[in-house]
């Protein structure tokens, strides 16, 4: 029984490994994507579509803060459903039309500062 459990131990820390820097990057672009809707100009889209993309992206904020505090309060490696994971890579791909139409357009967008990504343990 040994055996299996320290064989399991580099997969649960694969995991957590991956699981945290996914949920980082999608911080990351939720953030961006709130930093691109207060540089949009009426030019590039409506109110009415800024309005409902930022809406779309609090709440997804807030359901990566959930997901991160369950990952943090439970002692075993956890995962999240695709379920979960599709409504925010959508979410994230209407953060890169932004930008792209942004730039498009001419306007000037910031500098993007990649966060450091997290240290994998044995490496």
């Amino acid at each position: 029984m040994r055996a299996e459990s320290s064989s399991q131990e580099p997969a649960a820390q694969l995991l957590e490994h991956l699981l945290g820097s996914l949920l980082s990057d999608f911080r990351f672009w939720f953030e961006r994507g709130e930093l691109l809707l207060d540089l949009c100009p009426d030019a590039v889209i409506s109110a009415a579509e800024r309005e409902a993309l930022r809406t779309d992206l609090e709440q997804a904020r807030r359901e990566l803060i959930a997901a991160t505090s369950l990952r943090q309060a439970t002692p075993a490696p956890v995962a999240l459903s695709m379920d979960s994971l599709a409504p925010w890579h959508q979410l994230v791909m209407r953060v890169w039309a932004l930008s792209a139409r942004l730039r498009r357009s001419g306007v000037s967008l910031p500098q993007l500062n990649w966060p450091e990504p997290p240290s994998f343990p044995g490496i």
